[in-house]
């Protein structure tokens, strides 16, 4: 016999004396009860001889060690084996000695790595500090039974995919449909057999392990989804995406009330015949990142750039009261941070910002690059205020002027022609009263 049938050797026949010393208890139990009620002192259904016999369990115990040649220590033996190297991790949890250590044995040569709880609220706080391919869970215990540990199980998020077996020496049909309402993968009736245990165990992992799979599947697939999304709100507003993803094919509105900013880099395609491509786009990028970041921080829409030009709205698909003065903020900071940049790159840009109010209808166009523009006379004159302005100027059109004279500082510019439109009169945008 080896190191390792000795060790469950002395463990098989340790329990045996200790059930033997319980049955011994309750049978004097009994005796006592019998005495106090004035019936025979011996319980009927045991014999004296056999009565007798179950006085000295020791000796049988003590035959069959010495034919082993095993010594019967005196103190309780703990169960060192070692942790399997298998994957599935099982957690037994059991307010019984003897069961708790046979189940977690018996698991333990089927290769299971296993853990053990000897009531309810040993094992929740193990399962929140370890990750449990399954739990086999007791009913009757002190301090938390077994339901309410499969309750506490079962409504915390993080902890419900944890598949659980019961195990308990209850047969009443409702405690078996109990614990399957709460959550439980399966019952057992104790003392259960064998190889229906290890059936339910491997058919429970086997769900575990595709209901895992399916989990990691979702999990990809939403991390893929928010990747085409965030990719969609780059080209279109949120409210837009929202629609097109919900089905609506053609997307055509019409606002009554809206401010249309233009800005461009005043002799920005000469410099860029004298510089490098990678150079021309790095210096593009730098200005429309800052502009990128002031129109989030604004809360307003970029329409598109073209070229060095960038297009900007305010009141639109979200219409918002306060879109003049939003866009009027915005146009003093794109001026501060073009000076910003020049002076940290040692460049000398200059900007033209024009700004209308209006009317105007947007929507989205194109199949395979989907494209969200606006149409209308306010984009036409939006877009003449800034080719005919004057550099690291806002101009801004006499509509928009009377939006904001009132909380900011203008000066008329005179009549300028606009083509299609005649003589407009213009104003300079200097900053906030």
């Amino acid at each position: 016999m080896d190191a390792e049938e000795h060790k469950n050797a002395i463990l098989d026949l340790q329990k045996i004396l200790n059930s033997a010393r319980r049955l011994l208890t309750l049978i004097g139990d009994l005796s006592y009860l019998s005495k106090k009620s004035g019936v025979n002192s011996e319980p009927p259904c045991i014999e004296k001889s056999e009565l007798e016999k179950l006085k000295k369990p020791a000796f049988k115990i003590n035959k069959v060690a010495s034919s082993l040649k095993i010594d019967i220590p005196s103190t309780k033996i703990e169960d060192n084996i070692g942790e399997s190297s298998q994957v599935a991790s099982l957690l037994v949890v059991d307010d019984g000695d003897n069961n708790r250590d046979l189940l977690s044995r018996r698991l333990k040569k089927e290769g299971f790595d296993v853990e053990e709880a000897e009531n309810g609220l040993q094992a929740l706080d193990k399962i929140c500090n370890k990750k449990f391919d399954l739990v086999l869970l007791d009913i009757i215990m002190p301090e938390m039974n077994g339901y309410q540990v499969l309750e506490s199980i079962k409504t915390n998020k993080d902890l419900a995919q944890i598949p659980v077996i019961m195990i308990s020496a209850l047969d009443e049909i409702d405690s078996v449909v109990h614990c399957i309402e709460m959550g439980a993968e399966d019952y057992l009736q104790k003392p259960f057999n064998q190889v229906i245990l290890n059936a339910k165990i491997s058919a429970t992992l086997e769900r575990k392990r595709l209901r895992d799979r399916e989990l990691a599947f979702l999990k990809k697939l939403q991390i893929e989804q928010e990747k085409s999304e965030k990719l969609l709100l780059n080209i279109l507003p949120k409210a837009i995406a929202d629609r097109l993803k919900v089905g609506v094919h053609t997307i055509a509105d019409k606002f009554e009330d809206v401010t249309v900013l233009f800005s461009d880099l005043v002799g920005f395609t000469e410099l860029s015949a004298g510089v490098s491509a990678s150079d021309l786009v790095e210096k593009l990028n730098q200005i429309f990142i800052a502009f990128d970041r002031l129109t989030e921080k604004h809360g307003l829409e970029k329409i598109k750039t073209i070229g060095d030009a960038y297009m900007l709205v305010g009141g639109l698909p979200t219409q918002r009261d306060d879109h003049v003065e939003a866009v009027a903020d915005i146009a003093i900071e794109m001026l501060d941070e073009i000076a910003w940049l020049n002076e940290q790159n040692q460049e000398d840009f200059k900007i033209r910002i024009g700004v209308h109010t209006g009317p105007v209808v947007a929507g989205v166009i194109g199949k395979h690059k989907f494209n969200y523009d606006l149409w209308g006379d306010t984009v036409n004159i939006a877009s003449r205020m800034e080719s005919q302005g004057i550099p690291d100027e806002i101009q801004v059109s006499e509509v928009t002027y009377q939006r904001l004279k009132d909380k900011f500082f203008l000066e008329e510019r005179g009549l300028i022609d606009i083509k299609g439109k005649g003589k407009m009169s213009t104003y300079l945008l200097k900053g906030r009263k």
